[in-house]
């Protein structure tokens, strides 16, 4: 099967077109694909698969499926959905501007920027309104407790000991710690086990961890384990939660620049819409003809 090889500041998937061959999201074993494609050894190599498929929402242009990298499907990527905005622009034709993808929580829509010669230059994403009720996040309450500042708890026998940490959902779940030392940032020195956080008691569909240090009210570093996949260069859900919980706590403004290992990401929280917007590039690394099994 044909693959194009795209990423968002690093965070790398495999994407199959499902639009122009339709079986494709039918006939194989899409966990074990994941696995077997992003595998970076004996395989493609990323972080996970990201299928494009024909919409089955009222105004969707394209559907998004994504699997990390451990074949466990996932609701949403940020950085992922701004690579199928470009693919299904670039690739299937897709001329509606914002292009409107289907994703596990719902229609998104991307507004595309280019430059003077109509090239692609980057992508805006209009990721909704966060989730903080934490029954939908989800979080068991039976292992977590308040801590001294609102919107942060602490984890009953978690790793790290008594780290506060910030819950959001972006229609995927994220836990939110915030540093005083960014050297701490560095493969979360002090913070504990990232595996061991994702698979806590408290986080019954597990949960994507990160790691961030305010530099100001407009900027923050932030480092990301996700869910399914590791470390990863970037994180657009992520950003996106930190600049939310950053809000929440009183450290950020409504309007940053997060600062991950593979590039920046601009993103605003809208006071009147309470919608997160999200901005970032997509890059084509690649394309070729996938021979391995199913």
């Amino acid at each position: 099967m044909n693959f194009v090889k795209m990423h968002g500041l690093g965070n790398d998937y495999v994407y199959l077109d499902a639009v122009t061959v339709p079986a494709m999201e039918s006939e194989h074993d899409l966990p074990a694909l994941a696995r077997a494609m992003s595998d970076r050894h004996r395989g493609i190599g990323s972080d996970g698969l990201i299928l494009i498929c024909r919409p089955t929402a009222p105004g969707a242009d394209v559907r998004m499926r994504m699997f990390n990298a451990d074949g466990s499907e996932a609701q949403m990527c940020g950085n992922g959905i701004r690579c199928v905005a470009r693919f299904a622009r670039e690739r299937l034709g897709v001329r509606s501007l914002p292009i409107r993808v289907q994703t596990g929580r719902g229609v998104l829509e991307i507004a595309c920027e280019f430059d003077g010669a109509g090239r692609f230059r980057s992508a805006t994403v209009d990721m909704g309104a966060p989730v903080l009720e934490p029954h939908l996040i989800p979080i068991d309450p039976r292992h977590v407790r308040r801590a001294d500042r609102e919107h942060e708890h602490t984890l009953h026998d978690g790793p790290g000991g008594s780290l506060r940490w910030a819950f959001v959902s972006m229609g995927n779940p994220h836990a939110v710690c915030f540093v005083e030392d960014p050297a701490r940032l560095a493969g979360f020195a002090g913070i504990g086990d990232p595996s061991a956080l994702e698979r806590h008691p408290a986080f019954p569909q597990r949960i994507n961890v990160h790691v961030a240090f305010v530099e100001a009210r407009g900027r923050a570093a932030v480092r990301t384990w996700e869910r399914g996949a590791g470390f990863t260069q970037a994180c657009g859900t992520g950003a996106c939660a930190v600049a939310v919980a950053g809000v929440l706590t009183g450290r950020m403004d409504r309007s940053a620049v997060l600062t991950l290992p593979g590039g920046e990401l601009r993103v605003r929280w809208d006071s009147d819409t309470r919608h997160v917007l999200m901005t970032g590039p997509a890059e084509e690394v690649f394309e070729g003809h996938w021979l391995g099994g199913r």
